[in-house]
C-alpha cells in the first residue's frame, strides 16, 4: 500500500484566501494534501481561477455595493513541484491577476503578484488498522514579484506583503478512500502604502501597516486512485487582530478578513498519456466578515516529467 501511495505523483488542492482581493489566488499544487510526488519526478501545470461577487460582509453586517457593482478576479497560475527526495518535495507558485468592478468609476488591476516558495516533508507514516497514517509538515514563504499597489482595495492583485509559514497536516487512508486535516499559521511583515497617514479604529500618522497575522484549518475527505481523484474540502481562515470596514467606507489591506468556504474537486490522469492530468473544482464563501460572498471556479492542466536515469 506503501508503494501505491508513492504512485499518486501529484494533484491540486485549492485552498482559496479570495475576499476583496486574493491574499492567495490558488495554494501551490500538493501544499495542502499529503501526497508526495517521489524523487527526481517533476510536476507542472497551469491552473486557471475565476472568482466573483455582489455581496460583502462590511464588518457583520452583510449588504451590496452599486459602485461596485460585481467585483471579479481572473488569476493564471504557473505552478511546479519537485521532489528532492521521496520525502521532500520542493514547490512554487506564480500567478498573474486582473480584477474588474462591473459599476462606478474604480479600475480594475492586473499584474504579476507574489512568488510561492515551500518545502514539503513527509514526516512519518504508519499503518494502523487496515490503512495509512501520515503527518507532514509544510513550511512555506512568500514575496511580491511586482510594485503593485495595495491600497486600492476592492480591485487591488494583493496585499504586497511578505510572509512565511507553517502548515502540519494529517491524513488517514484506507483503500481508496480518505481523510484529512491541517492547520497553518501565517506570520506576514508589514507593508508601505502610498500616504502618510491613515485610519483604522484611529489616525496613525504614518506609510507603514502593521498586517494581521492569519490561521487556517481545513478537513478533506474523498477517493483517491490512481486515476480519479474526487474530493470535498471545508476550509476556515482567521486574521489575528485587524479591524472592521467602516459604514460605507472602502476596505484597508490591514482589516479583519474571516471566512469559511465548503468545495470540492476532482482529477483525471490519462492512461494512454501517461504523465497528463486535469483538475476541476471550487468553492464558495458561506460565511465571512469584511470579505466578498465569493463564488470560485478553477481548471488546471499538469504533466508530469521523469529526471530519472534511465537504463539501457
Amino acid at each position: 500500500m506503501i508503494k501505491s501511495l508513492q504512485l499518486y505523483l501529484c494533484r491540486y488542492c485549492l485552498v482559496v484566501c479570495c475576499c476583496f482581493v486574493f491574499c492567495k489566488t490558488a495554494s501551490a499544487q500538493t501544499d495542502a494534501d499529503a501526497l508526495m510526488i517521489p524523487k527526481n519526478y517533476f510536476c507542472t501545470g497551469v491552473v486557471y481561477t475565476h472568482s466573483s461577487w455582489t455581496n460583502y460582509w462590511e464588518g457583520t453586517f452583510k449588504r451590496d455595493n452599486a459602485n461596485i457593482g460585481k467585483l471579479s478576479s481572473n488569476t493564471y497560475t504557473v505552478v511546479g513541484n519537485y521532489g528532492l527526495t521521496n520525502k521532500l518535495d520542493f514547490i512554487f507558485m506564480a500567478p498573474y491577476v486582473k480584477t474588474n468592478a462591473s459599476q462606478g468609476t474604480l479600475k480594475g488591476q492586473s499584474g504579476v503578484q507574489d512568488l510561492t516558495l515551500a518545502l514539503k516533508y513527509l514526516a512519518y507514516n504508519t499503518e494502523i488498522g487496515k490503512g495509512i497514517f501520515s503527518v507532514h509538515a509544510i513550511a512555506e514563504g512568500s514575496i511580491p514579484l511586482t510594485n503593485y499597489e495595495p491600497d486600492f482595495l476592492p480591485v487591488s492583485i494583493g496585499l504586497h506583503s511578505k510572509s512565511i509559514s507553517l502548515r502540519g497536516l494529517l491524513n488517514y487512508q484506507v483503500k481508496q478512500f480518505f481523510i484529512a486535516g491541517a492547520g497553518q499559521y501565517v506570520l506576514r511583515s508589514n507593508i508601505t502604502i502610498d500616504r502618510n497617514a491613515y485610519y483604522t479604529d484611529h489616525l496613525i500618522y504614518s506609510n507603514q501597516v502593521d498586517m494581521p497575522n492569519v490561521t487556517n484549518f481545513l478537513v478533506s475527505a474523498g477517493y483517491r486512485s490512481l486515476k480519479l481523484n474526487i474530493e470535498g474540502i471545508v476550509s476556515k481562515t482567521t486574521s489575528i487582530g485587524g479591524f472592521d470596514i467602516r459604514k460605507n467606507d472602502m476596505p484597508f489591506p490591514s482589516n479583519r478578513m474571516n471566512m469559511t468556504t465548503v468545495g470540492g474537486l476532482a482529477k483525471y490522469s490519462f492512461e494512454n498519456l501517461t504523465g497528463l492530468e486535469l483538475v476541476a473544482g471550487g468553492n464558495y464563501v458561506v460565511s465571512g466578515r469584511n470579505v466578498g460572498q465569493s463564488t470560485n471556479l478553477f481548471a488546471a492542466v499538469y504533466y508530469i516529467l521523469d529526471f530519472n536515469k534511465k537504463t539501457k
